[in-house]
């Protein structure tokens, strides 16, 4: 068993990984139902990879995962900071200070209260025989009022995992540009206690695979993320980071003035080179919008709330992690559940470090995913798949490009289960019928499909049957369907290495040099008070010119950032 230790940094980072943990807890909950599907007594997946074994000082057993959860202070809701089930909560008295002998006035915030859905869980681990509260009321709640993205979270933490930002600022509007976040990590004694957190999780492991990092790349967070992986790159030299850049639509809605939206672009250019230069691998993820993309043509997506749009990252990220739970075939291995074990250097080595040397994927998603087919481009699985990276060149063909996909949970028409084998036979049999063959290819399979736990918001079509078979004749009374209708549905995931990035690239290369180094640049001011010299700007742009190369060798793009 590789462990992997998450990192989460942000609001939207928190939000998505509010319902990937949520994904995990529904597994554990589905794997000891005794008369549950036995789909999900999947013995090829292993949970420790993700998770840690404790006890609490009253001698109870844990099991909570194995993460360092970052963001504003306040952001927890009615969640304290040491978890639920240590019940390690801070006492402070400042009478004690023996320095001070004048008069004491202490100012306690009222806490926030539980919702509805929060205060069901409660009471179903007390086994209150007065709960009486409908399954109903606890999804309409949250579709109607989550605030935090602990409002819908099922999950137990550990005290170490979840850690407040202290600082001037109070929310994101504040906290909007790389800059103002260069001083929280090194400017106080908060990047050592973040350090700390994290040793403590590392410390742990048998034998760690890597560090799995989700960090917000529309503010403060992202420049937190940089001095934080610049002392992983230091303290733990040859662990591999794997790093999800995510942005929520809300990001790309907000008008702004020129100086704002120079101060985005320069945030944007700066914020991926500095981000990609500490990892071995970065996927970008967050479309301007999900509710007009080819990416969510099943779903029914609100893009203003961060419930739905986050639903949909986490979604993506259960399924393109799976390989890294899988156990390698061996003699007492069961291939008949899961096929394809990798873990986070495999996946690293095959897509950043082949010829081209290209160390930013993009992420597709097809969900769900349809049918079992091998007929024509367009009713295969591959052609199913459209891309959660922002900025990427559509329908191109690159012949050198890298990629491992997983499908899990895949259905024959009618509604059946198909095999690995038929999984396999279809995926490989597109290639025979007019499906573009990368260069090379991973694929990796599984049996359980994605399971749909309560808080999962109502975001399904009225075509998105029970198991997620995509059907032609809409569900009468329905437009959105949700956990109460929707128990599970299949998924497909892939991470590809193409030149179909170059786009992503470009732009921000274009907007460093047009607002940061050209003679007469808006935003050299801006630069400088983010704490970045000339040199400094000039090296980023050298470095961006030559991602463009490797993945174009015939671009024009100039290494000289004059």
């Amino acid at each position: 068993m590789k462990e992997i230790v998450t990192i989460q940094i942000g609001g939207f980072s928190n939000y998505i990984c509010s319902h990937f943990w949520n994904f995990q807890d529904e597994l554990l909950g589905l794997a000891t139902e005794p008369h549950g599907d036995p789909i999900y007594r999947n013995p090829s997946l292993d949970m420790d990879v993700l998770y840690r074994a404790g006890e609490t000082p009253q001698g109870i057993r844990t099991y909570t995962p194995r993460l360092l959860s970052i963001d504003f202070q306040g952001s927890l809701g009615s969640l304290g900071s040491c978890g639920s089930i240590y019940n390690e909560t801070p006492s402070y008295n400042p009478s004690h200070v023996g320095t001070w002998t004048g008069k004491v006035t202490r100012c306690v915030s009222e806490p926030h209260k539980k919702n509805l859905f929060l205060q069901s869980l409660d009471e179903e681990e007390t086994d209150d025989p007065q709960s009486q509260v409908e399954d109903k009321d606890r999804v309409e709640c949250l579709e109607s009022g989550v605030q935090y993205w602990t409002d819908f979270s099922k999950v137990h933490y550990h005290p170490r995992s979840l850690y407040e930002l202290n600082g001037s600022w109070t929310d994101v509007q504040e906290f909007d540009n790389y800059g103002i976040g260069r001083d929280v990590y090194a400017g106080s004694l908060q990047g050592e206690e973040m350090n700390e957190r994290l040793r403590f999780f590392v410390e742990e492991c048998d034998h760690i695979q890597g560090f799995q990092f989700i960090v917000d790349d529309s503010g403060g967070f992202s420049s937190v993320a940089v001095e934080f992986l610049e002392n992983i790159a230091d303290e733990y030299t040859n662990t591999p980071v794997l790093l999800y850049s995510a942005r929520a639509p809300s990001t790309y809605m907000n008008t702004m003035s020129r100086k704002k939206s120079i101060s985005r672009a320069l945030h944007d250019a700066v914020s991926f080179s500095r981000l990609s230069s500490l990892c071995k691998l970065m996927v970008p993820i967050g479309l301007p919008s999900l509710s007009t993309s080819r990416t969510c043509t099943s779903l029914c997506i609100d893009d203003t709330k961060p419930f739905h749009c986050s639903a949909v990252y986490a979604a993506a990220l259960h399924s393109i992690t799976l390989p890294f739970r899988m156990e390698l075939l061996g003699p007492t291995a069961d291939s008949n559940y899961a096929s394809g074990a990798a873990d986070i250097s495999g996946i690293i080595h095959m897509l950043a470090d082949q010829a081209r040397q290209n160390t930013v994927a993009i992420l597709d998603i097809a969900m769900p995913v349809p049918p079992l087919t091998v007929g024509q481009r367009q009713g295969t699985i591959q052609g199913s798949l459209h891309p959660l990276t922002p900025d990427v060149a559509m329908d191109i063909e690159d012949f050198q490009a890298v990629e491992s996909m997983i499908i899990h949970g895949a259905l024959h028409p009618g509604g059946r289960r198909a095999s690995i084998s038929e999984v396999t036979d279809s995926v490989y049999g597109a290639y025979q019928t007019g499906v573009t063959k990368p260069w090379f290819s991973h694929l990796s399979t599984a049996l359980c499909p994605l399971p749909i736990p309560l808080p999962f918001p109502s975001i399904f079509g009225n075509r998105v049957d029970q198991h997620g078979e995509l059907l032609d004749i809409p569900i009468p009374g329905f437009q959105r369907r949700g956990s109460l209708g929707v128990s599970s549905i299949p998924m497909a995931a892939r991470l590809r290495s193409s030149n179909a990035i170059l786009p992503y690239i470009e732009k921000r290369l274009a907007n460093l040099r047009r607002f940061g180094t050209d003679t007469g640049a808006p935003g050299a001011e801006v630069l400088r008070s983010w704490g970045f010299q000339r040199d400094d700007v000039q090296d980023m742009g050298e470095g961006l010119s030559k991602m463009v190369k490797a993945l174009d060798p015939h671009s024009e793009v100039s290494s000289d950032s004059d």
